[in-house]
């Protein structure tokens, strides 16, 4: 069907046409970007490879030549896929084998977790990734400091409160309350705390979500469960979330 629209509109040049496969094949972009998310660096935003995506469907249906043997689909899925890894590449100033590496903590932690219902220590990572305690620390802080983030994105989140980076940081105005400062302070490292006990499967759902602004069917392709599932994760994360800040509701009421 695509393949007889795509014949039409390369015999008739009609935009009209070209557009409607250009809708026909927006969820294959969509698809491409959502399943290279997780190594996404922070500082590159969805939305700006969706639209690379689309930009490269749209050139790559003007040169499709069907006699070159590919069929339509795998030469727009090759084209597409090659345009995001570039710009994918282009934005992120960490090198791939640091990328690997952080793909290959989390999966040492989802792999701990599955198999022991908790979460690693320090030394379990460590031991996993054939590390000593201090390589580990400081292939961690090298992929933190890797990630340029937005000073509007949230440092730690949960469905009815959020902390955004720019709010931990020192004020200059010299007649900001010291007091308040503190206290906003105490809750950052509270909220942090209790953001980093929960497991990796939750803190991923809870990123999706919040920090690059998926939908809960969009998480679900992402981590190719159901929608369903990512709902329940969602409502479990919260649910911790409160328990082990409901000692600290006080101190939340002040920096709300």
């Amino acid at each position: 069907m695509a393949e007889d629209l795509w014949q039409q509109y390369k015999e008739t040049g009609d935009v009209a046409l070209r557009n409607r496969l250009v809708l026909t094949y927006v969820p294959l972009v969509k698809h491409i970007v959502y399943k290279k998310i997780r190594e996404l660096p922070v500082s590159c935003e969805v939305d700006d490879l969706i639209s690379c995506g689309i930009e490269t469907l749209i050139g790559a249906l003007d040169r499709y030549d069907p006699e070159k043997g590919a069929s339509l689909e795998p030469y727009l899925w090759t084209r597409i896929h090659g345009a995001v890894l570039d710009e994918l590449r282009r934005r992120d100033w960490a090198p791939r084998s640091l990328r690997r590496l952080e793909r290959d903590l989390l999966k040492a932690q989802e792999a701990f977790t599955g198999a022991h219902g908790r979460a690693p220590t320090r030394m379990e990572l460590a031991d996993m990734m054939h590390m000593t305690a201090a390589e580990l620390r400081e292939k961690e802080y090298e992929i933190r400091r890797s990630d340029l983030t937005s000073l509007s994105s949230l440092a730690v989140a949960d469905g009815e409160s959020a902390i955004e980076l720019i709010e931990t940081i020192e004020a200059d105005d010299p007649h900001v309350d010291p007091e308040q400062r503190a206290t906003r302070e105490e809750a950052t490292a509270k909220f942090r705390k209790a953001f980093e006990r929960l497991s990796p499967r939750e803190r991923e759902v809870a990123v999706l979500l919040y920090v690059r602004n998926l939908t809960l069917r969009e998480i679900g392709e992402v981590l190719e469960v159901s929608e369903s599932r990512v709902s329940q994760i969602h409502s479990q994360l919260k649910r911790r979330i409160r328990e082990r800040l409901a000692h600290d509701t006080a101190l939340f009421g002040e920096v709300a």
